[in-house]
């Protein structure tokens, strides 16, 4: 299950929980504590806790998580491309 919603947050995370939820995923998959996350980041465990559930954290707090976790950041479109949606729905294509 791990896998499959870090393969799921790999792709693209629209909300504040899909987000703490990957961050959660990762630290899981380095078989880190949320302890060993906040001493990197220089924050409380009740901290890292809350990025994990979602709230609201301040971005520096982030970048610290995805940093002692090896990762970045990428900004992307998130928009959906209406012409590759219609190819697949489009039943004569099948």
């Amino acid at each position: 299950m791990m896998s499959d919603l870090s393969n799921r947050m790999s792709r693209i995370a629209l909300t504040r929980p899909e987000l703490g939820a990957w961050v959660q995923a990762e630290r899981k998959a380095r078989r880190r504590t949320q302890a060993w996350l906040a001493e990197r980041i220089g924050c409380r465990r009740q901290t890292v806790a809350a990025l994990e559930a979602g709230r609201n954290v301040a971005l520096d707090i982030l970048f610290g998580a995805l940093t002692a976790l090896g990762k970045g950041l990428a900004i992307v479109d998130a928009r959906v491309d209406i012409e590759r949606l219609a190819e697949l729905f489009d039943e004569d294509a099948a």
